[in-house]
């Protein structure tokens, strides 16, 4: 009878007896061992419960991927900005007209910050072709620095 049916009739306490002896003997031997009950499903722990446990993790994920795609279709808004029917249909056309003015109001005043860095930014060129036009060169020689 070979010797891993012989443990096998003691059970897992062989096994973890055998996997400690061979730690003892030569630290390699105990790692061979523990990679053989590891492999062969002998630990039983990881056999049994292993696989089911990545199926309930991964049927969890599954369902909150479809909540997500269900928000995302339309069914209770969506993700772009879209409020859910409050289910007063006066106060849900009053919140899009709000929202509706909100974002003009905002836009306008994004354009009218353009136009006056723009202004500014005209001002200043022009303040500088002027008082270029205005300074007086020498013929080309640099300006001295006055002593």
């Amino acid at each position: 009878m070979p010797i891993a049916a012989k443990l096998d009739e003691f059970g897992k306490p062989a096994w973890i007896a055998l996997m400690i002896l061979g730690f003892f003997a030569w630290w390699p031997l105990g790692l061979v061992i523990l990679a053989f009950m590891i492999g062969s499903g002998r630990m039983g722990c990881w056999n049994h419960h292993g696989m089911s446990r990545w199926q309930n993790k991964m049927e969890r994920m599954q369902s909150k991927m479809d909540r997500m795609r269900s928000k995302m279709d339309g069914s209770g808004g969506n993700w772009w900005g879209t409020p859910p029917s409050s289910g007063n249909r006066a106060f849900d056309d009053y919140r899009e007209e709000t929202l509706r003015r909100l974002e003009d109001e905002q836009r306008e005043f994004k354009e009218f910050l353009e136009r006056l860095r723009f202004a500014k930014d005209r001002q200043e060129f022009d303040q500088f072709m002027t008082d270029r036009r205005n300074h007086p060169t020498d013929g080309g020689s640099s300006p001295q620095p006055p002593a």
